[in-house]
Parts: structure tokens; sequence; C-alpha cells
């Protein structure tokens, strides 16, 4: 007939049976990283890959990049390619915080670029997510009255004019949204005309829009300059191509 230990030995011997052990075999793994890159040359690259990439680098971009540290971990870095000449450091975009790098190459030509008043009224489509896109990165989507929201996505299109983002295409080319509430009238006309005249060129996927502005484009007074556009009148829908 079994006994037991009176009080709370109970499972004392269970307890100690089942104690933690260290079992395997171990060593040491130094040498394994010996030969890894330190931290200088990691963000030397990092820093010359952004450099490259927008040629006029900021906080913001830093940011939006999801750089680990944001632009502090780049900024001694920076700070030595602009000693050995390959970068430069000074304020070369209006509103872009004062801590701005820059290729000399891009430097030059912004400063080629011709003044807004001067310049030919060029409409740009970029995709929302493109690196020359600075809006919902560098700058802020504008704020909309609809209380709908342009965002940085994949899919999305954003047409702008002059620096100016104007047009914004929702992801999946359902809804089309205004960011300066003065694009109308002929000027609109124009805007929709370009973004019909992307997706034939096959740079912008097909467009279905079935909102304009958050509210059905069909029946709309938005409708009739899509439609001149060259857009095709679909059940609940206007397409491009038509």
């Amino acid at each position: 007939m079994p006994t037991y230990e009176p009080g709370g030995r109970r499972f004392s011997r269970r307890r100690a049976a089942t104690g933690p052990t260290v079992q395997g075999r171990w060593s040491l793994t130094e040498t394994l990283f010996r030969n890894a890159p330190g931290a200088g040359p990691k963000l030397r690259a990092q820093a010359e890959l952004m450099l490259e990439r927008y040629g006029i680098l900021t906080r913001e971009m830093a940011l939006a990049e999801g750089i680990p540290g944001g632009f502090s971990t780049l900024y001694p870095e920076l700070s030595n390619l602009e000693v050995l000449g390959t970068a430069r450091r000074g304020y070369f975009v209006e509103g872009l915080g004062g801590a701005q790098f820059a290729l000399s190459g891009a430097v030059e030509r912004l400063r080629a670029l011709p003044a807004e008043e001067n310049g030919p009224e060029t409409f740009t489509v970029l995709a929302a997510t493109d690196p020359a896109s600075p809006w919902g990165s560098t700058l802020s989507w504008p704020k909309l009255d609809s209380g709908r929201k342009a965002a940085r996505t994949a899919g999305a299109y954003v047409l702008a004019r002059a620096g100016h983002p104007l047009l914004y295409v929702e992801r999946g080319g359902k809804g089309l949204l205004r960011l300066d509430p003065g694009l109308e009238g002929e000027s609109l006309a124009a805007a929709l005309a370009v973004l019909v005249d992307e997706v034939n060129a096959g740079r912008v996927g097909q467009l279905k829009i079935e909102r304009f502005d958050g509210e059905p484009i069909l029946g709309s007074a938005f409708e009739q300059l899509l439609v001149a556009a060259g857009f095709g009148r679909q059940p609940r829908r206007l397409v491009a191509p038509a």
C-alpha cells in the first residue's frame, strides 16, 4: 500500500527531478561574424543609396523609408559624404526643414527648372508610392472636405501640375478624388484627358470609375466631363480605355 509524506512535500521529488538542465554542445561563434561589415560601411551604403534615390534627402524622407533610428542615424555618414565632396548640405527646397543633403547634380537640375509662372503647365502622373512623389512622405496630402483621404498606397496614382497635386486615383482605379477643390471646368477636363492618355499608353492600369469625390459618378455633374475625356459608359461606372 503506497505511503505519502505529510505536509507540503508531496511533489518535492518530482519538482527536483524536472529542474532546468543544459544539454548539447556549445561553441564560440565570434569567427562567424569577424568579416561582417561594421556599422560605418553599412550606414555609408545606406546614405549613398538614399541620395541616389531621392537626389535631395531630408529628415522626412528617412522616416518614410523606415530607416532604423531615422535621419539622425544617417547624419554622421551624410556629413562624411559632404567632406568628401560627394554630397552637399544646404537649404535647397523651401518648407522641407533645415537639414538637407543633396547630390551636386540634383542641385543643378533643381536650379535649371523654370519658375512656376514661366514654365509650361504640363501634367505629371506618378504612382502614389513612387519615390519621386513627395506626398504622403515628405509632404502631407491635402485635406479634403469630403473626409476621404489620399494615401501612399500601391496601385494608386496622383496627377500633379507645377508641383501641386490635383487628382488622385484610388487603389483599384474605382475612384477619383480632387486634391485641389479649384480643379474644375477646362482644367479638370485637361487633367482627365491626360489621365486617359496615360491609360491608353499602358502607364496607368485600367480605370473603372464608380465614385468621384466620394459620390457616385453616374448622374453626377462630372459624368459628362469624363465621357468627353474618353471614358466609356458601363453599368454603374465609367471605364478607360473605353
